[in-house]
């Protein structure tokens, strides 16, 4: 059975692989490509915590940015280490950290990896969910060119009632609105397209479509939704392409890569 579920493994990583191949490696200064990721504290569809796993799939995705949900700081259940550092080092990465809240000895929240410099973090305060609070994670982020942007990461409220995800989304918005940088949010919205959360976003953001047969993003072995997004500010970005990944070993979600492009100013 372990060699069966192996093999499923790495066909399903090859095939990722392949999918990101074939929309061409090769970028100018002008492309970006960022990525977003709900890893589950590291925690595979087997059961175990393996973060070298986790830092495996990302490596595939050939990000420059990647934002992570569901991040674990010293936590018991994952090994009490600082998931988000051990990431970064991993990958040879910047790294920051916003926590939702204490837990289990450390701290639980969302990180940020990038192969650019980090020059300033915020943590945004969100409304609370009824199950647990909520924030966001927001870097300031310079690309090549002296390009400064912000970029944000996401987790909102997970039930089906909307309440508190929708108040986490309107609050978000007010901020995006008052930046003065291009700004790129991406994460968990645990929405699927047309909701009124997502509607939210739709004067603010570039259309970012998923590529076909490319949409579904959890679950991870049998997709039915598509709940995890990247969105660029309107004006400031061209969206190439937007996908979902299949890797169905080492979350419960699907990695989403986007290419961005800066237009010019």
């Amino acid at each position: 059975m372990r060699r069966l579920v192996i093999s499923f493994a790495l066909i399903a990583s090859i095939s990722g692989c392949a999918v990101l191949q074939s929309l061409g490696s090769g970028r100018d200064h002008a492309e970006h490509r960022i990525a977003t990721y709900n890893i589950r504290h590291g925690q595979g569809m087997d059961d175990v915590v393996a973060l070298e796993r986790t830092a495996a799939t990302l490596r595939r995705l050939d990000a420059e940015i990647i934002g992570l949900e569901e991040v674990d700081e010293s936590v018991r259940r994952s090994g009490s280490i600082d998931e988000a550092a051990t990431l970064g080092t991993l990958l040879g990465m910047e790294h920051a950290f916003a926590e939702f809240m204490d837990y289990d000895g450390g701290r639980y929240g969302l990180a940020l990896l990038s192969r650019h410099p980090i020059v300033a973090t915020e943590r945004v305060q969100l409304p609370d969910g009824p199950e647990e609070p909520r924030a966001a994670l927001r870097a300031t982020i310079v690309l090549p060119g002296n390009d400064t942007i912000d970029v944000v990461v996401v987790h909102f409220d997970w039930l089906a009632n909307d309440a508190a995800r929708y108040r986490q989304a309107a609050t978000l918005i007010g901020t995006l609105a008052r930046s003065t940088r291009p700004w790129i949010v991406l994460g968990d919205f645990n929405d699927t397209p047309g909701s009124r959360t997502l509607r939210l976003f739709g004067d603010l953001v570039e259309p970012a479509p998923k590529l076909a047969d490319s949409t579904l993003t959890f679950s991870s072995t049998n997709p039915t939704k598509e709940i995890d997004y990247i969105f660029g500010s309107r004006g400031d970005w061209q969206v190439d392409w937007v996908t979902a990944i299949s890797e169905p070993m080492a979350s419960d979600h699907r990695p989403v890569v986007a290419q961005l492009r800066r237009k010019e100013r």
